[in-house]
């Protein structure tokens, strides 16, 4: 098998900054993982929110913490240095293949859809806190078998409340139909179709910062080399 993640994101229209970080980390004992911050507010302040919380997930994920583990460190960390002020919502997807299972890891009111290898649709949807603002908080933690033909979605709100000031309904249904027909070796495609829907659905003025990670697991493809791709605009 071989895993395959790809991101796509945008700011607020009007800002040159996101709100939203992501960033692709090696697990120390096999494995990859995509984490995913949606910081309070916007614009360069949320910037450097998510990105302080992004920074130390990695750091802990790269230690060979576990996810759950992960996500309460992260959190213990922001509430302590914010002293409760602030919020993030955070997502950890994690190919692991020391367990040979996908693990994600909800701190997020937005669903993270996974496909299973059938065509059939889980909705992790789970009602949970945000990460900062209360002195305990634990993640939502789903784990499924790592089989070629699975395929997970995850996303910001600005994604998901895309169309709504046009009175236009995104529905979460409308996502499932995306990961459903998804190629696992081609995740690119996906995030790159869900973003632009999204923000059409904003007439191309989103309201919101937008991201979208994907991740698939596909037919390998022979060779052992493991490759990364980033394209930056501003």
């Amino acid at each position: 098998m071989q895993v395959s993640m790809a991101v796509a994101k945008v700011p607020k229209f009007g800002l040159t900054e996101s709100g939203d970080s992501v960033e692709l980390v090696e697990r120390p004992r096999g494995g990859v993982t995509g984490i995913l911050a949606d910081g309070q507010n916007h614009g360069a302040a949320a910037k450097r929110l998510s990105q302080l919380v992004v920074a130390k997930a990695m750091h802990l994920v790269a230690d060979g913490v576990r996810d759950g583990a992960v996500a309460r460190g992260v959190h213990d960390y922001l509430y302590a240095v914010r002293n409760g002020k602030v919020s993030t919502e955070l997502v950890l997807l994690s190919a692991d293949t020391r367990t040979g299972t996908l693990v994600v890891t909800r701190n997020t009111h937005v669903p993270v859809l996974i496909r299973r290898p059938d065509g059939s649709i889980m909705r992790l949807d789970e009602p949970v806190e945000p990460i900062g603002v209360r002195e305990t908080l634990r993640p939502v933690i789903t784990e499924v078998p790592l089989e070629t033909g699975l395929a997970a979605l995850a996303c910001t709100d600005g994604v998901l409340s895309a169309g709504r000031r046009y009175g236009r309904e995104w529905s979460i249904e409308r996502l499932e139909e995306h990961l459903r027909g998804a190629d696992p070796d081609h995740m690119q495609s996906l995030a790159d179709r869900v973003l632009a829907e999204a923000m059409a659905l904003d007439e191309n003025r989103p309201a919101d910062d937008m991201t979208v990670m994907a991740v698939g697991v596909g037919e390998d493809s022979g060779d052992r080399i493991r490759r990364m791709s980033v394209t930056m605009k501003w």
